[in-house]
Order: structure tokens, then C-alpha cells, then sequence
């Protein structure tokens, strides 16, 4: 199993960098057949460090996807105590329920891990957006962070079709993920760059090249756009060429009571991000936007529903403005 070099710079810096692994951590990774190059180079990267390392692939616990979780899965993980968990494995379609129990169940037990969450993680994305300056990334996402907690309103259009306003409540929070996790407690996804949070209300067109969940690996980059009529912060009308496309995002918004709402308002900040690599975990970092429908992660909102789906889509090229302030035209950060 060759692992090339900049594939394991990224693991290094995934590892070293970003999660902080130190001789005195002890680390659980978690990957499948399909990611287990990664695996193993996150696996390699971490016993450099001197931590104790603990690689577990998914299949060993039954077939895929997993519609529940597994018996013995999470006695595993808290038998072996660990301070750092990383969550690298391919995204299958009905496993987003199981994906979010393995959270649910760590904050529930009150544990304080440091964790990455790697869902479809590609040797692509290893090379791309895990080698990037994580420094600034942070510094970067920490003032859009700054800024855009205190906007009542932003909008934002595309010479794409995109249009839309969304509204915020001040008691909802506003979380900066920068990519740099050393604190027990502290996760995020990686690649990582972005600013997110559950908003008020939002209306508007949204004209999307790259869907979430189960969606990015099946479709990547879209070859025709799928557009969402946005009303009241509900979902209200799919449209797409591929009609077969159309219904089955149409089906997966409406399989649940809050799949069609708006759970996510998000702004990417990985800069060093220029092109779709069709994959959902770091095409959402590109400096944009992106929204989704569905679960509006609560814990860490503060907002009081949730959804058993969560569907990231991703405009391109987008001009934003918080409140009257634009901050980035056809896709570039302009503020001083």
C-alpha cells in the first residue's frame, strides 16, 4: 500500500497541525475499505508523534451502510480511552443517522475529545485541501468569524441565477471552524474553513453544483445545476434538467419532518481553494457559501430542532454582503 508524498504531508499536517497529536495522546481512527490508504497514512503520521494509535475498520462490524450502530462499536472506542478520534470513511446513503449517534453518544457521556471528522475524505482531498497553511486559514476564518456574528442580514447573489437574503437571530451562535482543534473538546471537519450557523429566516434562489451527504460521491460535480426555490426558510420547489436527479433530492428533503427547512448558512475560508473537486467535504471550504437543509446541529447552534437528514448544497461564485458591507465579489474575499 503505497502512500506518496504529498498524501502524507496532508496526513501529517491533518495530524500534527491541525489535531495537535502529541507523545502523550492516545488515538482512534476509524476508516473503511475504500479510505484505508488514508487510514493507514493518518495511522503512520499520529505513531511519529509517539501517541498510541488504534486503526478500526468499519466493515469489521457488520455490513454496510449502517442503518443503526453496530453492536460493541462504541465500547470499542470508549474501551480504549482515547484523546483524539478521527473519523476518516466514505459517505454511504441512509448512514448520516449512524454518523451523528457516534456524536451524540460522546457528548452524552460528557468526553472530551479532540475530534476530525473526514466523511469521504479522497486521496485528492489529502493533497489539496489538507496541505493548506492552516495558520491563516484560522486567522482568516476567525475574522469573517468576527464579522459576521454581528450581521443582522446577508445576502448574497451569482451570475449563476443565485439571490438570496437570509435574516439572524442573536441568540443563535455562530461557530468558527478553523481547522486547528488542541483543546479537549474541540472537532471539526477537515479539510476545514468555514463559518456557520442556523439562520432565522432565508428566501431566495440557489443555484447549486455540488450536493452533500451521499449525493457528492455518487454525483460530484453536478453536470447540470440543481436550483431551490427558497421560501420562509423552507425548501419550496427543486428544479433540475436531470429529473431523475430532481426527484431524488425532492424524495431525501421530504423524507423527514425538517428536511426541507434551512439547518445551515454557512461561509467557506480554506483560500488556498480555487476549483470543485466535487467532493462535499471540501468543496464546502471553498471561499463562498453554502447552505443546508436539514439538521441545524443544535449542540453547537444553540438552535432547538433537528432533522434525521442534512444536506449541504454549494453555489459558486458568489458576491456577499453582511448587511450593507460586501465582503467578497464573484468568489474573492474584498475587505481590507
Amino acid at each position: 500500500m503505497h502512500i506518496d508524498s504529498e498524501l502524507r504531508e496532508g496526513a501529517r499536517i491533518a495530524t500534527q497541525t491541525c489535531m495537535n497529536i502529541c507523545p502523550e495522546d492516545r488515538v482512534y481512527i476509524i476508516t473503511d475499505e475504500e479510505t484505508l490508504l488514508i487510514g493507514q497514512a493518518l495511522k503512520e503520521e499520529a505513531l511519529d508523534t509517539g501517541a498510541e494509535v488504534k486503526l478500526i475498520k468499519m466493515e469489521d462490524f457488520g455490513n454496510r451502510p449502517f442503518r443503526e450502530m453496530p453492536e460493541a462499536f462504541m465500547d470499542t472506542l470508549f474501551n480504549f480511552a482515547p484523546t483524539v478520534t478521527l473519523y476518516a470513511a466514505s459517505a454511504q446513503k441512509g448512514e448520516l443517522p449512524f454518523r451523528m449517534q457516534i456524536t451524540r453518544q460522546i457528548f452524552e457521556k460528557g468526553l472530551k475529545y479532540r475530534h476530525g471528522h473526514m466523511v469521504s475524505i479522497t486521496p485528492q482531498l489529502m493533497r489539496e485541501g489538507m496541505r493548506a497553511d492552516y495558520q491563516q486559514i484560522h486567522d482568516l476564518t476567525m475574522r469573517v468569524y468576527e464579522m459576521a456574528k454581528k450581521a443582522k442580514k446577508i445576502t448574497f447573489t451569482s451570475k449563476k441565477g443565485s439571490d438570496v437574503t437570509a435574516e439572524f437571530s442573536p441568540d443563535i451562535k455562530w461557530v468558527p471552524c478553523h481547522g486547528l482543534y488542541h483543546n479537549p473538546g474541540n472537532w471539526g471537519n477537515l479539510p476545514e474553513g468555514e463559518v456557520f450557523t442556523c439562520p432565522q429566516n432565508i428566501k431566495g434562489i440557489i443555484v447549486a453544483h455540488i450536493l452533500g451527504d451521499y449525493f457528492s460521491p455518487k454525483y460530484g460535480v453536478l453536470d447540470t445545476p440543481v436550483t431551490f426555490e427558497v421560501k420562509d426558510g423552507w425548501v419550496k420547489k427543486v428544479s433540475c434538467d436531470n429529473k431523475e436527479i430532481e426527484k431524488e433530492v425532492w424524495d431525501y428533503l421530504n423524507s423527514n419532518e425538517n428536511g426541507a427547512r434551512v439547518g445551515e448558512f454557512a461561509i467557506g475560508t480554506n483560500i488556498a481553494l480555487t476549483e470543485l473537486s466535487g467532493v462535499l467535504l471540501q468543496d464546502e471550504k471553498i471561499p463562498g457559501i453554502h447552505i443546508a437543509f436539514g439538521d441545524p446541529g443544535g449542540r453547537t447552534t444553540g438552535a432547538d430542532w433537528s432533522a434525521t437528514t442534512h444536506i449541504d448544497v454549494i453555489p459558486t461564485d458568489c458576491t456577499i454582503a453582511l448587511d450593507d458591507k460586501v465582503i467578497m465579489r464573484d468568489g474573492k474575499f474584498v475587505f481590507e
